[in-house]
C-alpha cells in the first residue's frame, strides 16, 4: 500500500484535511513545521542549560516533536515511550507515537498504541480510524474493517473512518458500499471522484473516467476532476 505520511488518510479530493482528536494538541497528523522546529531546538537550548532539568511528560514530548521535526524517528519514539513512563494515560505523547511507529511500519506497535488511545479517550471515533488505517497496512483487511465500523458506530460523521473505509472498500472492488460510506460525509461529486482516483491508481482506466464523468455532470466546475478525465482519455 502507499506509503504513510500519517494516519487518517484525507479523501483524495481535499475535502477533508487530515483529522485529529480534539483537544489533545493533535492538529491532524502532520510533520511539525520549521517554525515549530526553530522554538523546540529554542526550548532544547534552555532545558540543556538548566541545572536541574524537569523530565516532565511535556519534556519528552517536546523532545520527540523535535526528533520528528528533523526526521529521527528512532529518537521520536523512544522521547514518546519515556513520557509515556512518566504520565502512561498523555494521549498527545500516544498518538504520536501511534503515527511514528506507522510511518516507521512497525505496524504491531502501532496498532497497539491505538487501542490503548481507544480506551484512553473512551472509543475516539478517529483513533478508530487511525487503528484501522493501520491494520491495512498490515495487510489484515478483516480487523481494518472491523475498526473502521466501530469508529462509524461511535460517530457516524466522522470523516477519518467514513473516507478511509469507503476507500478500503473501493480498493476491495465494493464501489457501491463504497460510495455510500463516502457520501456520508462527502458530497455525491466528491464521493464519484475519490472512487475514479482509486480506479485510476488500481489502472481501470475505463472504471476511472466513468467516475470522472458522473463527478462533472453532478459538478461541472470540479476542476480535479476535469483534469484526471483529461489524464486517462
Amino acid at each position: 500500500m502507499k506509503r504513510v505520511k500519517g494516519l487518517a488518510a484525507a479523501c483524495v479530493c481535499g475535502a477533508m484535511a487530515l483529522a485529529g482528536c480534539g483537544g489533545d494538541g493533535n492538529e491532524g497528523i502532520r510533520g511539525v513545521s520549521r517554525g515549530e522546529a526553530a522554538s523546540l531546538n529554542s526550548q532544547q537550548a534552555r532545558f540543556e542549560s538548566s541545572e536541574d532539568p524537569a523530565f516532565t511528560v511535556q519534556t519528552h514530548y517536546a523532545a520527540g516533536q523535535l526528533a520528528e521535526s528533523q526526521g529521527n524517528a528512532r529518537v521520536a519514539i523512544e522521547q514518546y515511550r519515556a513520557g509515556l513512563k512518566v504520565e502512561p494515560g498523555h494521549r498527545a505523547s500516544l498518538y504520536r507515537l501511534g503515527v511514528v511507529y506507522a510511518q516507521v511500519r512497525a505496524y504491531p506497535e502501532a496498532i497497539a498504541t491505538w487501542e490503548e488511545y481507544v480506551k484512553r479517550t473512551g472509543g475516539d471515533a478517529t483513533a478508530y480510524a487511525n487503528m484501522g488505517f493501520c491494520h491495512e497496512l498490515a495487510g489484515q483487511s478483516d480487523l481494518a474493517e472491523a475498526a473502521y465500523q466501530k469508529g462509524i458506530a461511535k460517530d457516524g460523521k466522522n470523516n477519518a473512518s467514513r473516507v478511509n473505509y469507503g476507500l478500503m472498500l473501493a480498493r476491495a472492488g465494493r464501489g457501491n458500499e463504497a460510495l455510500i460510506q463516502l457520501q456520508a460525509v462527502l458530497t455525491a461529486a466528491q464521493a464519484h471522484y475519490n472512487l475514479g482516483s482509486v480506479y485510476e491508481q488500481e489502472g481501470k482506466q475505463e472504471m476511472a473516467k466513468g467516475e470522472y464523468r458522473k463527478a462533472l455532470e453532478l459538478e461541472p466546475e470540479m476542476g480535479e476532476a476535469k483534469a484526471r478525465l483529461a489524464g486517462v482519455e
